[in-house]
């Protein structure tokens, strides 16, 4: 019966220690580095400083655009509300997508001629 309950208790023990040691360490410590000083870099309003930053650690503006989050807003709005309008301007250019708007009711008619 002793021998039962030691077993129970170090599989139990093992299992709570594993999954600490892997929440515990959700970022790699050089990941987390590089990204702080890219958004240091974002905020310095110079565009050669953070490409020179970028670079440094192999990033490309479009990854760096569209999933880089510093203090909870994500990096162009974070070097916007530092003053940092050329970085800003520089990464809106990377985003995903090119958005054009037409106003339909503007356009001419299209005559479309179909036989039933």
């Amino acid at each position: 019966m002793n021998k039962i309950k030691s077993i129970t208790t170090t599989a139990i023990t093992l299992t709570l220690l594993a999954s600490t040691s892997f929440s515990s360490s959700a970022m790699d410590k050089y990941i987390e580095q590089s990204l702080i000083e890219v958004c240091k870099a974002s905020t310095s309003n110079s565009t050669v400083k953070f490409n020179k930053t970028m670079k440094s650690f192999r990033l490309n503006n479009k990854a760096v655009a569209n999933k880089v989050m510093c203090n909870g807003d994500d990096i162009t709005d974070f070097a916007r509300n530092h003053g940092s309008y050329k970085v800003a301007a520089k990464l809106e250019k990377s985003l995903n997508g090119d958005v054009s708007i037409t106003d339909v009711a503007a356009l001419s008619k299209i005559h479309v001629n179909f036989v039933e």
